[in-house]
């Protein structure tokens, strides 16, 4: 059954994560833009240090109003609808920033293909939450965060030889083909059971689970699970089986964004020119984007094996020495870096030891690597399974969009405010409180985070209440 029946599955899935492979896009594209946008010779797109920093983080304010708008739409219109209806912010983004003639339409389009880029990173996780069973639901949750990634690297590859309007058409294609795809996908048995449509929801486990299992079996374990959630309404935030979830998924997706993995990957390229690492700039994006890829794609494999906290652990470990390597390679390069009120201070090496930097730039390659690695293995895939999983059927749209707020309100803040961080505490003391945020995730994860291996999601439900 698990072999051969879930063929349609894994067919859903990938027309959802689709969706997920244009919000990386979205993400990559910044990179190598910017240092394009920067010096190129129209004076109305060229961007200064003050507007590079907005082009590459007005996306997550517009992802935030997205995880707002996503949260009203998915439990309004279903999981399918919203899908197909977040490709249009994401399309027309791309064409108001290929006929850019100013910043400030650089500026809007980025913010629609970010308002796209927060329905997306709502709705897809509850989509596949609840298509999947059990067996396969931490394997295929995980292709979310793989799709992101591969879509970053996308970016970043197809950046090295395409001009910033030519790349913005490449990044567009992906979400036209999720609209064509998804329109031939089920609806999710649980929304569908829930709008009490029970011969639909039945059709759709018939596809996604194939003809010989007992659907009506699966429904009625279903509605017994919906028949005992609560409403959301604010009365119901003492519920424990509402807020404990609420607050677990909210911490998870700050604790997410406090490693500081926005603003490296946003500033990848740069990063590396500080750390003299010597070839072009943008083929060491390249190297972290492949990074990133390969190491979700094995968190994806073995997440189900291993469980959730364990990657957690893992990750957050990794990401703690990772970091405190990278502020000691800064610290040894740019022993008296006072100038704090210099803003680009951490874009240039012009006050590092002679010699220095070029001896030990090893350090800084291997750190950034390994923080890029660890993210990939635990936090990055993990948080988003994990929202997708803990809440009750009829708040999951709520709650889901609380969390997805969270996550894009912390990427503004740690993006926007990267180079002033940099200008207050230092290079070195950045990245050493990037570490003390890693350290407070493990211990997070310890004390509050549930396991959800093997578990239904009506188990899990039960669980809280």
């Amino acid at each position: 059954y698990l072999r051969v029946q879930n063929k349609k599955l894994y067919l859903a899935t990938f027309a959802a994560v689709l969706g997920p492979l244009s919000f990386g896009f979205v993400l990559g594209y910044s990179s190598p833009v910017i240092p394009e946008l920067r010096k190129i010779n129209d004076p109305e797109l060229r961007l200064d240090s003050n507007q590079a920093s907005w082009f590459g983080s007005v996306v997550t304010l517009g992802a935030a109003a997205g995880g707002i708008l996503g949260a009203y739409l998915v439990d309004k219109v279903g999981r399918k609808l919203s899908l197909m209806l977040c490709s249009i912010p994401y399309v027309f983004g791309y064409v108001v920033i290929i006929s850019a003639q100013n910043v400030w339409m650089l500026y809007f389009g980025r913010t629609l293909t970010g308002l796209a880029s927060g329905i997306t990173s709502l709705v897809v996780p509850v989509y596949i939450s609840e298509v999947s069973h059990p067996k396969v639901r931490g394997m295929l949750g995980s292709c979310v965060q793989l799709m992101v990634v591969t879509g970053i690297l996308g970016a970043y590859a197809a950046g090295i030889t395409l001009k910033w309007r030519w790349l913005a058409v490449l990044c567009s294609f992906p979400s036209c083909i999720m609209l064509l795809f998804m329109s031939f996908m089920p609806e999710t048995p649980r929304f569908l059971l829930n709008r009490n449509k029970c011969s639909e929801a039945i059709a759709s486990l018939h596809f996604l689970r194939g003809p010989h299992v007992d659907h009506e079996w699966e429904c009625r374990q279903i509605e017994a699970s919906v028949q005992e959630e609560v409403g959301v309404n604010l009365s119901e935030l003492k519920n424990t089986s509402v807020y404990r979830p609420l607050l677990i998924g909210v911490a998870l997706m700050f604790f997410q964004q406090v490693t500081g993995i926005n603003a490296v990957m946003f500033y990848a390229e740069t990063i590396f020119e500080d750390a003299n690492f010597k070839v072009i700039g943008v083929m060491a994006s390249v190297v972290v984007g492949s990074i990133q890829v390969c190491f979700t794609a094995v968190a994806a494999l073995i997440i189900d094996k291993t469980g959730r906290k364990v990657l957690l652990y893992i990750s957050g470990i990794i990401m703690a020495l990772s970091t405190a390597l990278f502020g000691l390679y800064f610290k040894m390069v740019l022993p008296n870096q006072n100038n704090s009120s210099n803003p680009d201070v951490w874009l240039t090496l012009n006050s590092a030891s002679p010699g220095t930097e070029s001896s030990i730039s090893w350090l800084a390659v291997l750190s950034l690597g390994l923080f890029v690695a660890g993210f990939a293995l635990g936090w990055g895939p993990v948080p988003w399974l994990v929202i997708s999983e803990i809440f009750p059927l009829k708040a999951r749209g709520v709650l889901s969009g609380a969390c997805v707020l969270t996550n894009w309100i912390m990427a503004f803040l740690v993006t926007k405010e990267f180079h002033d961080i940099i200008g207050f505490l230092t290079s070195y003391g950045t990245f050493w409180l990037f570490s003390a945020f890693c350290c407070l995730n493990v211990t997070f994860t310890a004390f509050y985070v549930p396991e959800t291996k093997g578990q239904t999601l009506e188990q899990i439900e039960a669980y809280f209440r």
